[in-house]
C-alpha cells in the first residue's frame, strides 16, 4: 500500500523536488530555534539557555580603542563628496587589524569573536558605510573565511598573513547580470587545460557585477563553473562551481571601474576576465576542491548572513534611536517638545521598541554562531527582517526630523543612512526572494522533524523508510492539532512556560500557541500543496513573517532575561506586542488565501476564530509613550540603548551638537518643570518657555542661580541643534572633480 501511495505521490508532484544545489543549501549549517517553531512545541527552557553573550575584555578594548580613534579620523560628509576614504584612513585600518578579524592569531590575525566583529561593524557603518565596507568585506564572505575553512596548508601560509595585514584587499565575485539572487545560474565559466610547459592551469572567462571593493581590490575570489574537457584532475568532465583567486595584474583582467551605488558611495564596481590564465592551485583548496565551490558558499552563509548585514541595520536602526529620541526633546514648537505630541511620540515609540528587539535579535543570533550553529534559516530571517525593518524605522527619524532631515550637509544625522537603506535590503539575497522563497521554503523541508526523511524516501523509492517517516508525520500532525486548537481554546494556558519574570509569562504562553498554530498550518501547506509551494510566493512570505516574529520575539525575551531583567519592561513589553500583532495578521493573510480542500473552512470559520480570539494587537498608546520615554532623557535605558553607537565627542557638529544640547536640557528639566508648575499655579507669567522665565523664577525663589545657568545652557545649546547647514553659491556649486564635473560611462555589455 505505501510503495503505491509513494509512486501516486511522486506522480502527482504532492511533494516538492529538490535540486543538487537545492540539496547542497539544505544540507549546509544546522537547524537551532527554528526547528521548534516548525515542530510547533517551542522548548523555552533549551532557548533560555543558548548563550547570550558578553564581548571579551580584549575585544571590548578594541570597540572603545582602535574603532573610536577611526571613527574619530573620518569626515562622513567629505567622503560622501570626494567618493574616495583618505589613505590615512584606510593605513589605519591595515595598520590595527581592522581586516584580520576572522584571521586565526597565529597567522597574524585578531580571531574575534563573531559577535565582536558584529559589533564593530554595526558601530563603524551608521558613520560611513564607506569605511565600513573596508571592514565589512574582508570580515565576510571571501578569501580570508574561505581560506580558513577549505584552503591547502599552502594556502593559509601565504594568503592568511597577507590579508590579515592589510597587503592583500579582497572582494569576492559572484553577481552577474543574468545571476543575481539565483546565483547558482552563474555562467562564469573556468576551463581545465594543460599548458605548453605541461602545467595545468585554469583559462576563466566571466563578467562580474556588484562586487564591493572590486575598485581597490587586489585580490579577487571568482565564482565559476570549471570544465575539465580532458579529465585532468581525475575527476567528471562538468566539475560544478568552482572558488577561483585571481591577482589583480593578471593579464585578461580587468577591474578598476566604478558602479555609483545609491546612499553612501562605497567602493564597488565590475569585475571582468577574458581568457585569464591561472595556476590550478588558484581553486581555493586546491585541485582536489573543484567543483566545490557551491557548498563551501552555502555552508558559509548559513552563518555568515546573520552577521554583516545585520550589523549593519541594527547599528542603524539604534543610531536612529539615539538621535531621534534626543532630536524629539530638543526640537519644541508650540511651546512644548515635540516628542511630547503624540503624532511624533508614536513614532519614537516603535523605534525605541523596536530597536531593542532589533539588538536583541542580533546578539543571540552571533552567540549562536559563536557557540557553533550554523542556521541558514535564522540567518536569512536575521537579514531580510532586521534590513527591513531598519528601513522603516529610519523613515520614521526621518519624519521626526522632518526639515533638518532633508536639509544636506555635514550637520544632518539620518539623511545618509536613509538613503542607503535600500542597499541592505537588496544584496546578499534580495529581501523579497529571501522571504517568499527561502526562509519557509527551506525551512519548512529541512527544519521540520518529517519532511525532508519523506522526501527522500520517494526520491529513493524507500517504501520501508517512506512508511515509518509517513506515519511518524501523521502522527506528529495529530498531535499538533491537538495541541494548536488546546492552546486556541486556552489562549496558551498550558504552554510550559519557565522560570522567568513575572511580567513576561504571557508572552511565552502565547508566543508557544502561535508556535502551536505554526506548526499545523506548516503541516497542512505540506499536505494540501506540497509541491506547488515553490511558485506560492505570496502565502510563503506570509509563513516567513510568522517565523520572523517568532524568531524575534524569542530573541527580546532572551534578552530581557541575560540582562537581569532591568527596568526596560516598557521596550520588552512594546517588542512582544509588535510581534504577537504581527503574527496574528500573518495567519489572519494565510487564511485568507489557503488554497487545497480546507481552504473555504480556513478563509470562513478559521478568519472568524482568528478575529474573535487573537493572539495579539497593536500597541497601546500607553506602550507607545512608555516606549518613547526611555529614549526621551540621558537615562539608564538611553545608555544601554546607545551601547555599540559612535557618540561622536565634537559638541559643535551633527550628533554630537545634538546630543550635547539634548544632555542639557536633560540637566535643566528639573528646574524647567519647576517653572511649568509656576506658571500653572500664576506664580510665573504663562505664555513664556522655562528659559525665558528662568530670570523671574530666579527673583521669585523657584529656582537657584545654578539652574538658572542650566536653563540658559540648554537653550543656547538647543538653539544651535536645529540649526541646518547654508551654503554659499560657491559651495554650493563647488564640483568634486577637478575636471570640473562629474565623469560617467555607459556600460557596455559583451
Amino acid at each position: 500500500m505505501f510503495a503505491q501511495l509513494m509512486k501516486w505521490m511522486r506522480a502527482r508532484r504532492l511533494l516538492p523536488s529538490i535540486s543538487d544545489t537545492e540539496r547542497q543549501a539544505l544540507e549546509a549549517g544546522t537547524v537551532w530555534i527554528d526547528g521548534d517553531f516548525f515542530r510547533g512545541k517551542p522548548n523555552f527552557v533549551e532557548m533560555l539557555r543558548a548563550p547570550y553573550s558578553k564581548l571579551s575584555d580584549e575585544e571590548q578594548a578594541f570597540l572603545d580603542g582602535p574603532v573610536e580613534q577611526l571613527l574619530g579620523m573620518i569626515d562622513p560628509y567629505t567622503i560622501g563628496r570626494t567618493k574616495r576614504v583618505p589613505d590615512e584612513v584606510l593605513q589605519f585600518i591595515k595598520d590595527q587589524g581592522f581586516m584580520s578579524f576572522l584571521i586565526p592569531r597565529e597567522y597574524g590575525g585578531k580571531q574575534f569573536s563573531t559577535l565582536a566583529i558584529s559589533t564593530i561593524m554595526a558601530k563603524i557603518g551608521p558613520v560611513s558605510a564607506t569605511v565600513g565596507t573596508l571592514v565589512v568585506i574582508p570580515n565576510s564572505l571571501g578569501a580570508a573565511e574561505l581560506i580558513i575553512h577549505y584552503g591547502t596548508q599552502a594556502q593559509k601560509d601565504d594568503y592568511l598573513p597577507k590579508l590579515a595585514s592589510g597587503e592583500y584587499v579582497p572582494c569576492f565575485g559572484l553577481t552577474e547580470p543574468t545571476a543575481g539572487s539565483d546565483a547558482a545560474s552563474i555562467k562564469a565559466t573556468g576551463e581545465v587545460f594543460r599548458d605548453t610547459d605541461g602545467d595545468i592551469k585554469l583559462r576563466l572567462n566571466f563578467r562580474k557585477r556588484y562586487i564591493t571593493l572590486a575598485p581597490i581590490a587586489n585580490l579577487c575570489t571568482i565564482a565559476c563553473r570549471l570544465h575539465d574537457p580532458e579529465k585532468l584532475l581525475g575527476k567528471t568532465e562538468d566539475l560544478g562551481i568552482t572558488c577561483v583567486m585571481v591577482h589583480k595584474g593578471t593579464p585578461g583582467f580587468t577591474s578598476g571601474d566604478h558602479h555609483d551605488p545609491i546612499g553612501d558611495p562605497f567602493y564597488n564596481g565590475p569585475l571582468e576576465g577574458r581568457d585569464v590564465v591561472v595556476p590550478v592551485d588558484n581553486i581555493i583548496g586546491g585541485p582536489d576542491c573543484a567543483g566545490e565551490g557551491w557548498k563551501m558558499l552555502m555552508q558559509q552563509l548559513a552563518g555568515g548572513r546573520a552577521v554583516s548585514l545585520p550589523a549593519g541595520a541594527v547599528g542603524g536602526a539604534k543610531a536612529v534611536a539615539v538621535a531621534t529620541g534626543a532630536y524629539s526633546m530638543v526640537r519644541q514648537q508650540f511651546g512644548l517638545p515635540i516628542g511630547r505630541m503624540e503624532g511624533v511620540e508614536e513614532k519614537v515609540g516603535r523605534i525605541a521598541g523596536l530597536s531593542y528587539l532589533l539588538e536583541a535579535a542580533r546578539v543571540y543570533g552571533c552567540s549562536a554562531v559563536d557557540a557553533g550553529q550554523q542556521p541558514p534559516v535564522v540567518s536569512a530571517v536575521l537579514k531580510a527582517y532586521t534590513t527591513e525593518i531598519s528601513q522603516h524605522l529610519a523613515i520614521d527619524g526621518m519624519d521626526v526630523f522632518a526639515g533638518a532631515a532633508v536639509m544636506q550637509g555635514p550637520n544632518n544625522i539620518l539623511g545618509m543612512g536613509y538613503k542607503s537603506a535600500p542597499v541592505g535590503v537588496t544584496v546578499e539575497g534580495a529581501n523579497i526572494l529571501t522571504r517568499t522563497l527561502m526562509i519557509f521554503g527551506q525551512g519548512a523541508t529541512r527544519c521540520h522533524p518529517y519532511a525532508l526523511k519523506v522526501v527522500e524516501a520517494v526520491e529513493k523509492d524507500d517504501a520501508d523508510q517512506f512508511r515509518g517517516n509517513l506515519l511518524g508525520w501523521m502522527k506528529h500532525f495529530g498531535l499538533g492539532l491537538l495541541r494548536a486548537e488546546g492552546h486556541y481554546l486556552t489562549r496558551g494556558l498550558f504552554v510550559s512556560v519557565p522560570d522567568v519574570a513575572p511580567e513576561t509569562r504571557s508572552y511565552y504562553r502565547r508566543l508557544g500557541w502561535a508556535a502551536a498554530r505554526f506548526g499545523v498550518m506548516t503541516d497542512l501547506a505540506m499536505f494540501a500543496i506540497g509541491g506547488k509551494l515553490k511558485r506560492r510566493g505570496k502565502l510563503t512570505g506570509r509563513y516567513a513573517d510568522v517565523l520572523a516574529w517568532l524568531v524575534l520575539g524569542m530573541s527580546t525575551l532572551r534578552r530581557y532575561e541575560a540582562e537581569g531583567r532591568r527596568e526596560d519592561l516598557p521596550l520588552v513589553r512594546y517588542a512582544l506586542n509588535h510581534c504577537l500583532w504581527k503574527i496574528q495578521e500573518a495567519f489572519v493573510d494565510i487564511y485568507r488565501n489557503f488554497d487545497g480542500p480546507l481552504g473555504w473552512w480556513l478563509k470562513t470559520v478559521g478568519v472568524f476564530e482568528l478575529r474573535i480570539n487573537p493572539l495579539g494587537a497593536a500597541p497601546t498608546d500607553a506602550m507607545s509613550h512608555a516606549a518613547a520615554l526611555c529614549i526621551q532623557s540621558d537615562n539608564e535605558q538611553f545608555r544601554r540603548l546607545a551601547y555599540g553607537v559612535y557618540l561622536p565627542k565634537d559638541t559643535k557638529l551633527g550628533l554630537g551638537r545634538l546630543l550635547h544640547a539634548f544632555l542639557r536640557i536633560t540637566r535643566a528639566h528639573p528646574a524647567a518643570e519647576r517653572i511649568i508648575q509656576a506658571q500653572k499655579a500664576r506664580k510665573l507669567p504663562r505664555g513664556l518657555l522655562p528659559a525665558e522665565a528662568a530670570e523671574d523664577a530666579l527673583k521669585a525663589g523657584i529656582i537657584n542661580d545654578t539652574e538658572a545657568a542650566l536653563l540658559r545652557q540648554a537653550l543656547e545649546a538647543r538653539l544651535e541643534a536645529i540649526e541646518v547647514d547654508v551654503f554659499s553659491p560657491e559651495a554650493y556649486f563647488a564640483t568634486v572633480n577637478e575636471g570640473g564635473g562629474l565623469e560617467y560611462r555607459q556600460a557596455v555589455n559583451g
